[in-house]
């Protein structure tokens, strides 16, 4: 496979149901869509499957896409796995990640819509990183709410924002009125930095917050990694029936997942593939949190949307969780994963990153701490040691982005990082108590 796809594809017309209505705060129906060019309010909601990718993108694309594809053997007897793995690289942009995928897309729609800066809040940096980059490219101006501790962790992560151009502040700030208002112990929280970019960006008509995971029109945008997987093992000749990826909000998994989802609806595939979202022992919402409606940032102005969540003021522990601590899953992936089309699996940072050293040294490539967990839930399945998933052909797993700024965590555990500590139960309680089930407005 030498070019990329030409289309993403979008797993709406394969769901079989109609994914629940956002919600205002004062409890009112409908999309909620102030500032969001028509083009990605289309992608969101219609029912067409193929959008053609607009050529200036794709010219950009074609810099590092196709992403490369490989059996990951060394890696495998390392693991002791007893079916193949295959690793699906997404480091190989400027952004280190996967995110630089829907970060073009996203600046080449706001850009065309006459916004001139886009702000945004980032957790380990990845999707700030890429908002930066793909600013530039389209001559926008970018500000980004920066997790503080994470900032403190990665300061090269804020280097490369600030040599695109991007104005970085560490989150909880001083520059608006919920940094303010918030506790500086509560420094892990991407809620809060996503509350700052939003409250930032209605200060001036020509900004727009832009956010890079949760967003269906995201997962749309990363369904390239799925489809060129496919086309990639085709060109192996081989079949895998299971596709893991991790899981902050969503868009990395649903990414390589989706369109494997679509192909076996379509009846594309000989085997239908398994699909396990990876997510951190630390913000558990898939495996631990509840459906209901929640709000996606810390400030309580913005939407409610259906998701699995912990709460978005649920205090996220320190951990090396990275870009996966965000406190719930994207609608889309919440509602497959309400209606048994997806499972999930956690994984702890001493796990997560243990598996991303084990990848390092036997593929050579250095995993992001949220590859990790997609690599430890990988290898858990590819040895037989993951209940409910016996693979008898193979495992595909993404690994969303590079380690290279992450150092600071493998460095940690080479010093003897601490156990994990598991979520509080009377926390998680108490976070999501008075958050109103899907299932008692939506009959699902």
């Amino acid at each position: 496979m030498t070019e990329p796809p030409r289309s993403w594809r979008s797993v709406l017309p394969h769901l079989g149901y109609e994914l629940p209505a956002d919600r205002t705060p004062d409890g009112t129906d409908g999309p909620v869509t102030v500032g969001l060019p028509l083009e990605l309010v289309r992608q969101s909601v219609s029912s067409r499957e193929y959008w053609p990718i607009p050529e200036p993108v794709a010219q950009l694309y074609r810099a590092w896409r196709p992403a490369p594809l490989w059996r990951a053997r060394r890696f495998e007897a390392e693991v002791g796995a007893t079916v193949p793995i295959y690793a699906k690289y997404e480091g190989g942009n400027i952004s280190g990640s996967h995110k630089f995928t829907t970060a073009l897309a996203q600046a080449y729609y706001y850009h065309r819509a006459g916004f001139r800066e886009l702000v945004t809040g980032t957790g380990a940096g990845q999707w700030g990183s890429a908002l930066a980059a793909a600013c530039a490219a389209f001559g926008m101006a970018c500000t980004v709410f920066m997790v503080g501790r994470s900032l403190r962790d990665k300061p090269y992560r804020g280097s490369l924002m600030r040599l695109y151009g991007a104005e970085l502040h560490a989150s909880p700030s001083p520059l608006t009125a919920l940094g303010r208002a918030t506790d500086e112990r509560l420094d892990n929280s991407l809620a809060v930095a996503i509350g700052e970019a939003v409250e930032y960006a209605r200060g001036d008509a020509k900004r727009a917050f832009c956010i890079g995971s949760g967003e269906t029109y995201s997962i749309l945008h990363q369904s390239l990694i799925g489809l060129e997987s496919i086309d990639q093992l085709a060109g192996l000749g081989a079949t895998v029936d299971t596709v893991v990826g991790c899981v902050g909000a969503g868009s990395n998994f649903g990414g390589v997942a989706l369109p494997f989802f679509a192909a076996a609806r379509a009846g594309e595939l000989d085997v239908p593939a398994a699909l396990v979202a990876a997510e951190s022992s630390a913000s558990p919402k898939l495996t631990r949190g509840v459906y209901a409606y929640d709000h996606t940032d810390a400030t309580g102005s913005g939407p409610m949307e259906a998701m699995y969540t912990i709460g978005s003021r649920y205090p996220i522990p320190a951990s090396h969780s990275a870009g996966l601590r965000f406190h719930g899953a994207a609608k889309l992936i919440s509602a497959m994963r309400h209606h048994g089309q997806i499972s999930a699996t956690a994984v702890g940072q001493r796990e997560a990153l243990s598996a991303g050293r084990a990848f390092a040294t036997t593929e050579l490539v250095l995993p992001a701490p949220e590859s990790g967990h997609a690599l430890a839930a990988a290898a858990r399945i590819a040895s037989g040691r993951e209940p409910g998933h016996t693979p008898r052909h193979g495992v595909l797993v993404c690994v969303s982005g590079h380690g290279l700024l992450d150092l600071p965590a493998y460095d940690k555990l080479l010093a003897g990082l601490p156990e994990d500590r598991p979520a509080d139960p009377e926390a998680l309680r108490a976070a999501t108590a008075a958050l109103p089930a899907v299932s008692s407005i939506e009959g699902f």
